[in-house]
């Protein structure tokens, strides 16, 4: 009878370590399972990380080639510029150069028609005709190469163009008025090669004062 019981007691004693044993295999497998999905999130998160470190350098990369090729693209035009500059320059800076020819022939032209001995010389006409073909040649000259005579006189006088020599005392035309042309101007393609020396009116200051006197008796009867 006691060896049942103890034959009895044992089974029971195997039947709560079989569960014990399941119990802990199932914890086991469990924490296994946890574990696992731990590690799958990891290295999930350090693909992901590792993806988008790996698209901030593909994005860094891209920006550098772009700014690389706006550089490029920037001084490819700057050069442009530049060298068109230079030409432009050069040919400007031949053109003021040139206008001391046409300075020479107007002044030489003057001095001939002035002078009473070359108007009493059979050959004056002559001579006076060669002077005018040169400088049409030379006007022509000019203008094939944008190069134009600023227009001044009855003008409103303007800085950008005129440069005023002397003040003229004048109450027929708006103070300003450009009505003495000293010595030509000229542009090149819209920019100024040289101011015209120009003398612009003035009121004189005794007008100045009637004007006043008259617009202060004008308000009084008012």
């Amino acid at each position: 009878m006691k060896v049942e019981e103890k034959n009895k007691s044992h089974l029971k004693q195997d039947k709560s370590n079989n569960h014990q044993n399941k119990k802990d295999m199932d914890v086991a497998i469990e924490k296994d399972k946890i574990e696992g999905e731990k590690n799958k999130e990891k290295e999930s998160l350090e693909y992901n990380n590792k993806e988008e470190l790996n698209g901030k350098k593909v994005k860094e990369l891209e920006e550098k080639v772009l700014r690389t090729l706006a550089e490029m693209e920037n001084q490819r035009r700057r050069f442009e510029k530049e060298r068109d500059e230079a030409f432009e320059f050069g040919g400007f800076a031949f053109a003021k150069e040139s206008l001391a020819l046409i300075d020479n022939l107007e002044r030489a032209k003057t001095s001939f028609t002035n002078n009473k001995k070359f108007k009493e010389n059979k050959d004056f006409s002559i001579i006076l005709e060669a002077f005018e073909i040169l400088e049409k040649d030379l006007i022509t000259i000019f203008k094939r190469n944008n190069i134009e005579r600023i227009i001044c006189l009855e003008k409103k006088f303007d800085p950008n163009f005129h440069q005023a020599m002397l003040e003229i005392d004048d109450t027929s035309k708006e103070p300003g008025t450009v009505v003495q042309e000293i010595q030509k101007g000229y542009t090149m393609k819209g920019r100024l090669l040289r101011p015209s020396m120009v003398g612009v009116t003035r009121f004189k200051t005794e007008d100045v004062k009637k004007d006043q006197e008259n617009r202060d008796n004008h308000d009084t009867k008012k």
